[in-house]
């Protein structure tokens, strides 16, 4: 039920925000700016649909990960990943020492998960296996190219807004731009509802994600103790927030920017206090504990 619910969430999050960039292109550029924007939402669904996975892996300088290497932590994937009846994903590691993990792909059979070094430094075992079932729970959900797609939409709109401030907002060329309400909106309005559409969803999809995860594995306390660590561990490291990170923070398990100020009230993620909460209140209505690795 919640995949179909995703499905109808993404296709109005899609439609939504291409009709939006839609409007800013007319309001920049009249006809002009409108067929551009066309070509450009086009263009831009197509490359992410194919390329999401590679644009978030080079962004956390991220290599493949051998089963030679790491045996164990592909037994997990493959265990859990036959236990959902999925197909196996790709497995990368990045040599970012903050602890924090993502998944990625267009879908399961594209799929890939990430771990940092740091991750598979701080976590035992069982707490592994839960994180890399919150990840997976993500591409069975179909979160991971709607919150990618949304992201990079939003990124539309934030340029064609910064061209605003380069075109006339009066004379002749006013009939086929927005006027200057128009260019208001542009500037001010249209970005700030693309990241508030983006973020709202974002946020709903870590609890279904934290839930579907701690299903999957049985073991919903594992997953609140590996994300106390990781909370710990990204507030007294957090990576810079430059472009690259910034644009993939949200597919991040832990937000991995510093928190505080205003960067607040655009947090990609719920406050971790509430979601190990909700994990905690899931163990104590009888989610089982008795996994053991093999």
């Amino acid at each position: 039920m919640r995949r179909w619910t995703n499905w109808f969430r993404t296709a109005g999050l899609l439609g939504l925000l291409t009709a939006l960039v839609l409007l800013v292109g007319q309001w920049v550029g009249g006809g002009t700016g409108l067929v551009y924007a066309a070509v450009v939402a086009v263009a831009l669904n197509a490359a992410i649909y194919y390329f999401s996975d590679t644009i978030a892996l080079r962004s956390m300088r991220a290599r493949p990960l051998s089963r030679a290497e790491a045996p164990r932590l592909h037994g997990l994937v493959a265990h859990l990943a036959d236990q959902a009846g999925q197909p196996m994903p790709r497995l990368y590691i990045s040599p970012i020492r903050q602890p924090n993990a993502f998944a990625t792909g267009r879908n399961p059979r594209h799929a890939a998960v990430c771990v940092t070094e740091g991750l598979l430094d701080i976590l035992d075992l069982r707490e592994l296996r839960a994180v890399l079932g919150h990840e997976l729970a993500h591409v069975y959900n179909r979160d991971i190219l709607t919150s990618t797609v949304a992201a990079a939409l939003a990124g539309i709109l934030t340029m064609l807004a910064d061209l605003a401030w380069f075109m006339p907002l009066g004379g002749a060329d006013e009939e086929d731009g927005g006027g200057l309400l128009g260019r208001l909106f542009t500037l001010l309005f249209a970005p700030l509802a693309a990241v508030l559409i983006q973020l709202a969803i974002s946020r709903s999809r870590e609890y279904a994600a934290d839930a579907d995860g701690a299903a999957l594995t049985g073991d919903p306390r594992a997953l609140a103790g590996a994300l106390r660590k990781i909370h710990a561990a990204t507030q007294r490291m957090p990576l810079p927030a430059d472009g690259q990170r910034a644009s993939i923070a949200h597919l991040m398990i832990a937000n991995p920017l510093r928190d505080g100020g205003l960067a607040s009230l655009f947090a990609t993620h719920p406050p971790m206090a509430q979601r190990i909460a909700r994990l905690e209140r899931m163990a104590q209505h009888g989610a089982g504990t008795d996994w053991v690795y093999r």
